[in-house]
């Protein structure tokens, strides 16, 4: 028989209780089969909180010696308590990234901003430049005049 360490659901309706239970992996979720409960899930419970998953250690690692296998859920409960060792987490693929041309064009496109941009800063330096220059000129030429009489 094929067994599989899984959860069972209970608790009311949007108020859901689970139970960690042993049973044949051709049962049904609830169906009342189940061959030993070895722990119990409570999501309505604070992820920090000890109660949220309470563990039988000792019955897990004696169904798991005799070939049970976890459900994906249950593997990380077990991999959190140090029971198992926790699944790799796969690489992403590159089908999520645009193409290379696509990536080029974008590259390009920021290239240009940033050379407008360049471009900009130079005028506006220059500009206060010039405004400045002319503001001190007056000035400089006043003191001047003033000197010479």
């Amino acid at each position: 028989m094929a067994t599989v360490i899984r959860l069972a659901r209970y608790g009311a309706k949007k108020r859901p209780y689970y139970h960690i239970v042993v049973t044949d992996s051709r049962n049904a979720r609830n169906s009342g089969n189940i061959l030993e409960v070895v722990g119990k899930y409570n999501p309505m419970l604070a992820k920090t909180d000890e109660k949220r998953v309470v563990l039988k250690i000792e019955e897990i690692k004696a169904w798991l010696a005799k070939g049970a296998k976890a459900s994906d859920r249950v593997y990380k409960f077990l991999a959190n308590a140090g029971l198992v060792a926790a699944k790799a987490i796969p690489t992403q693929t590159k089908k999520n990234l645009p193409s290379e041309k696509t990536q080029q064009k974008a590259k390009d496109k920021a290239d240009k901003l940033a050379k407008i941009a360049e471009e900009q800063a130079a005028a506006e330096a220059a500009a206060k430049a010039a405004a400045e220059a002319p503001a001190e000129e007056p000035a400089a030429e006043a003191t001047a005049e003033t000197v010479a009489e």
